[in-house]
């Protein structure tokens, strides 16, 4: 059995799964406190459900405190970040085109030092160690504590990044390091961005990851602790302490990858309604899509694996406004106060919930408050709510070929069976937990991204190389060999480099790595 759990802005949803199958699942409004609201629902689970703690093979979680500490810009950590490439790239240094806000809630910092590779991993230039100290020296003047370390073509080879940070951690053995190899994909500056967003999130990862730990043995359970990540993949609690920003978007994901599970369809467009937000994305092989362009993330252009998804600002708490035939629905929503400012809850707001129970599609709270209603406002700001859905999922198309739609989330009240031009809306069972769903059935991934010079190696060795190193980084990650396969694999040829380059991505899944022992050793 595994735990799954998800943490909203507005609801954390829990569910016990056995195999694919929800045993029972539990949905609460999020709490100030996100670790006490993880107990909880632990202990909601057991109520509704009696289980053993130690046939609980994982506990998934998908948060989004990481994600909303950097966009709030709380709780960061002073950042220097080290660029190895000079001269190449002095005229863009460090930090360059970001928010001044947030630069300065990490008070970052940027410095540049030789070093660096091409594209076929010949060396720029050898790093200077006398260069590299004198750097660390002024960071420890400067009392930074979080060191993002990047350098030209580190994922070709990340020889340099790796030395540097034994220099620097032997100057400085307090401050945690990030190095762009584990963070990015080939581009340099997406690259470097990610890394010193992931830095500066480090000593909050540390204090957040272990808070969790402890919420999820306090509640009994002693199994490993996993989060869930972009791409609909897990990794371990340190994983997590080391690379918070892998965490981003992991909310879409989980739907999504719930969606899959509870639908049994591989291949189709998902809206996730949440309390906020409206997501929509497209399952690609049971995997959500992934952006093919870079992300911004608080402002930031990054290029980690993130999921092409539409946002909308519309949810079960979205506030309404306005009058007949033309209502306005969010983007401010009551989130996580919907029982208490909703007007079905006796409170003065009125929110799509309140609608939806006007219009008889949900029974929550007391109906006669939401009686005064005119039916014609009622229809109309169903129908705008369908539009623009409706529309948010022709945007994800790119073909002419229609997808069955999969609706999950709380929200999904707010949807009729059929959308214009869309076709039906399946709902399955448990759609409105398969966040939580979506977590607890993630599986573990390794990636490649690299740039090969064709010319050097056949066409068909060039894909072998890429496809095992993929599979060798999920079994690394905790993958069960056996079950690893390939997911994605694309190439695309780079004229504007010599040697017939060809940028190579590979992406292989499998499943969690039994206990060491066997089941039926433990079960013993």
């Amino acid at each position: 059995m595994r735990i799954g759990i998800d943490v909203g802005g507005t609801h954390t949803d829990a569910v016990l799964l056995e195999g694919a199958r929800v045993l029972t699942s539990v949905k609460a409004l999020t709490t100030p406190d996100v670790t006490s609201g993880i107990s909880l629902a632990v202990e909601g689970l057991r109520r509704r459900h009696r289980f053993d703690p130690s046939r609980i093979r994982a506990v998934v979680i998908g948060t989004t405190q990481f994600l909303n500490a950097l966009i709030e810009g709380h709780r960061l950590t002073k950042t220097a970040a080290l660029r190895l490439g000079w001269p190449s790239g002095a005229a863009i240094p460090p930090l360059t085109n970001w928010p001044e806000p947030l630069v300065t809630a990490m008070s970052g910092r940027g410095y540049q030092a030789r070093g660096g590779h091409e594209f076929d991993g010949r060396r720029i230039a050898e790093p200077d160690p006398g260069e590299l100290r004198a750097a660390a020296a002024d960071m420890a003047a400067a009392g930074v504590r979080s060191v993002a370390i990047s350098s030209v073509f580190s994922p070709v080879d990340a020889e340099f990044e790796i030395r540097a940070a034994e220099i620097v951690s032997a100057e400085l053995p307090d401050v945690d390091i990030s190095l762009s190899h584990e963070i990015g994909r080939i581009g340099l500056l997406e690259r470097e961005n990610a890394t010193i967003l992931n830095a500066a999130l480090r000593e909050l990862a540390g204090d957040v990851v272990n808070g969790l730990v402890e919420a999820v043995a306090g509640a009994g359970v002693t199994s490993p602790l996993y989060l869930s990540q972009n791409d609909g993949t897990l990794m371990d609690a340190d994983h997590a302490r080391r690379c918070p920003v892998a965490t981003f978007a992991s909310g879409p994901a989980n739907s999504m990858r719930g969606a899959a599970v509870l639908s049994q369809l591989d291949s189709c467009a998902v809206v996730d309604v949440g309390g906020t937000t409206t997501d929509i994305g497209v399952l690609q092989g049971g995997f959500p899509r992934e952006a093919t362009a870079g992300v911004r993330v608080a402002g930031v252009r990054t290029n980690f694996r993130m999921p092409d998804v539409v946002s909308l600002g519309i949810g079960g708490g979205s506030e309404v406004h306005g009058a007949t035939p033309a209502p306005v629905i969010g983007p401010r929503s009551v989130g996580r106060l919907l029982t208490s400012r909703a007007l079905v809850f006796g409170g003065g707001t009125l929110t799509a919930t309140d609608i939806a129970v006007a219009a008889g599609r949900a029974e929550v709270g007391d109906p006669d408050r939401v009686r005064h209603l005119d039916r014609a406002f009622v229809d109309a700001v169903l129908a705008r709510i369908a539009d623009e859905i409706a529309g948010g999922v022709r945007t994800m198309r790119t073909s002419a070929r229609s997808l069955p739609l999969v609706a999950v989330g709380g929200g999904t009240l707010l949807l009729p069976d059929r959308l214009a031009d869309i076709g039906t809306v399946h709902r399955p069972e448990h759609s409105a937990v398969a966040n939580a769903v979506g977590a607890a059935a993630a599986r573990v991934g390794g990636e490649t991204d690299r740039v090969y010079a064709a010319g050097t190696t056949g066409h068909r060795s060039l894909i072998d190389e890429a496809k095992q190193e993929a599979v060798a980084r999920a079994v690394a990650a905790g993958a069960d060999p056996s079950t690893v396969r390939i997911v994605d694999y694309d190439e695309v040829p780079l004229p504007y480099l010599p040697g017939n380059a060809t940028r190579v991505r590979a992406r292989a899944v499998g499943d969690l790595r039994p206990p060491a022992g066997g089941e039926a050793a433990r079960d013993t």
